[in-house]
């Protein structure tokens, strides 16, 4: 059994002495693990940094082995993730959010193309949050937890909308809200692709997006919390703009 194919780094951790097991994103495979022999070598190190992009030949006897990888470099995106502390972070929550998130050989071609997308921006801290944003909002879509945000679920109303339900995930107007505003999330007009998208509302809307990572989306998986370094990287995007 074996595939080639390219896709971005997820995670690495050691394995023995030389050798470490890699898990890696691929538009055709999905998320796929294996063994790099000589993995923690001086010469194949410094290639395995999460985020960088790899061309990956992925070779097992059974389908079921967790398989080794050969690897080749395509691009490191190592020198955008250590411009700043905040696309360091951001770098963090992507990997560790499609770690903890997808299945393990089910390919997602679409949040594939979008990942690469997102990391390809990295550096760039000015548009780099919103991205980050649309990508989350991609990923609970693709994953079955996508956000109804075309009309109140109370009123059917097209406007106003100002509120998204916590319960089923659609939009509620102010009005259809009612006495029950207070227990409903946020819905920047951000979050419905509408304006600039300044950083205030992008906070807002990440509050609301990590509402269903965190109540929906990880209960369905394993009932372990979310990887800390989505709220590490929304901690320090919140704190850019107070």
């Amino acid at each position: 059994m074996d595939w080639r194919e390219e896709g971005i780094l997820l995670s690495v951790r050691k394995h023995g002495e030389t050798s470490t097991i890699i898990e890696t994103f691929t538009e055709g495979q999905g998320r796929y693990a294996g063994v790099v022999r000589g993995g923690a070598s001086r010469r194949i190190a410094p290639v395995l940094q999460p985020g960088a992009q790899l061309d990956l030949q992925w070779r097992a006897r059974l389908e079921e082995h967790i398989g080794a990888f050969v690897v080749e470099p395509v691009r490191s995106r190592s020198a955008a993730g250590l411009s700043s502390r905040l696309a360091l972070s951001g770098l963090n929550a992507v990997t560790a959010l499609l770690c903890f998130c997808l299945p393990e050989r089910a390919p997602y071609p679409a949040l594939y193309r979008r990942s690469e997308q997102l990391l390809d921006l990295l550096g760039q801290d000015e548009i780099w949050p919103l991205a980050y944003l649309r990508w989350e909002v991609a990923v609970l879509e693709e994953l079955g937890f996508g956000l109804d945000l075309t009309s109140c679920a109370v009123t059917g109303r097209k406007d106003d909308l100002v509120y998204v339900s916590p319960r089923t995930g659609r939009a509620v107007s102010r009005e259809g809200a009612g006495q029950w505003a207070d227990r409903m999330l946020p819905l920047p007009p951000v979050l419905r692709g509408e304006g600039q998208g300044d950083d205030l509302e992008v906070v807002q809307a990440l509050r609301t997006t990590g509402y269903f990572l965190e109540n929906r989306l990880a209960p369905s998986l394993s009932h372990q919390p979310l990887p800390e370094a989505r709220a590490t990287f929304v901690d320090r995007f919140a704190r850019r703009i107070s």
